[in-house]
């Protein structure tokens, strides 16, 4: 029976999909003021980038959205109401901006699901997990996917997947000890696990190994419809190993979060520790300093912990640690 595992956590929420004892699925939805995919919002209608084509709009919020297409009747000053079609895309050097395009006549302004309405939708049972419980995503291998995540790094010596992400595609790359008949189709299920896992989506090549013949290359093109769940397209995979996927982009994947800020990520990481550390009351976070300073800049993230300890939060800045070697006594 596939389940929901959902964490209202410190800086972000959780969501691990769980089926058959396995994590097929991981989402985070960190906290902010960016536009979500599904809303529909006030902006006006600042730059035409081409017309009738293509053009920026500012939100209320500040926030800018690539608007496609412009409507002829709207006009540069024009307020619209925009649907959000994908949020912000957190990218290397420049972020790609949300992107909309014009509401339907009669439509109202209404924010975008939040995730935990989004995995309701989906019909599958949502199971809480609260702090002072059982920590179930970490029994389902939370930790080793945000190491898999932060590295790009995926599999054992035998098949390994690294991946690569740009502003054109994702590129995964399958290697490993295994012939190439059996890396194959071996590399393309690891894949297809790992798009679903991580959340990737717009364009995907997978670079496998040069196989002998059709009938290898259509046994590991199979494994990618096995193991990705519509909707999805996919080319064949051709004489040099290489297949295509497109899947429709609506937020960042959770590679592309986690890396954005690698920082934020150590110390929501380690106030995800912190909640669960012994029986509650105070302790002490002893971290990296650009990982305390971090914790600083939010106060009421120190404080949201407090309240869920029910004592007091220290915050010990250590030199000789790395972002990732924080700790809670």
């Amino acid at each position: 029976m596939a389940e929901w595992l959902y964490e209202e956590g410190i800086g972000e929420a959780r969501a691990a999909l769980v089926e058959k004892g396995r994590l097929v699925e991981a989402l985070v939805e960190r906290e902010g003021d960016a536009v979500r995919a599904g809303a529909v919002v006030q902006g006006r209608l600042t730059r035409t980038v081409i017309p009738k084509k293509r053009g920026i709009a500012r939100l209320i919020s500040g926030e800018d959205v690539l608007i496609e297409p412009i409507p002829p009747k709207i006009a540069e000053g024009a307020t619209v109401l925009i649907d959000i079609q994908r949020e912000a895309i957190p990218e290397e050097g420049r972020a790609k901006l949300a992107k909309g395009r014009i509401a339907q006549p009669g439509a109202r302004a209404h924010p975008g699901p939040s995730l935990l309405q989004r995995i309701r939708q989906t019909g599958v049972p949502v199971i809480p997990c609260p702090a002072h419980e059982e920590d179930r995503l970490e029994a389902h291998g939370w930790s080793e996917l945000m190491e898999e995540a932060m590295s790009g790094e995926v599999g054992t010596e035998a098949a390994a997947l690294r991946l690569f992400p740009t502003p054109a595609m994702m590129l995964i790359d399958v290697d490993g000890s295994l012939p190439p008949a059996q890396l194959g189709p071996k590399g393309a299920k690891l894949a297809a696990q790992a798009i679903r896992r991580m959340g990737l989506a717009g364009s995907i090549g997978i670079d496998l190994p040069t196989m002998n013949n059709k009938d290898e290359r259509a046994i590991a093109a199979a494994q990618v419809d096995k193991y990705l769940p519509l909707p999805f397209e996919r080319t064949a995979v051709n004489g040099f190993g290489f297949i295509q996927i497109i899947r429709r982009r609506e937020r960042a994947s959770l590679m592309e979060i986690v890396r954005a800020d690698p920082v934020e990520t150590a110390a929501l990481a380690l106030l995800r520790r912190a909640e669960r550390h012994g029986h509650g009351g105070g302790v002490t976070l002893t971290a990296a300093a650009a990982v305390i300073d971090r914790l600083r800049k939010a106060p009421h993230w120190i404080e949201q912990l407090a309240q869920r300890r029910g004592g007091a939060i220290a915050l010990h800045a250590d030199a000789a640690l790395s972002i990732w070697a924080g700790h809670v006594a």
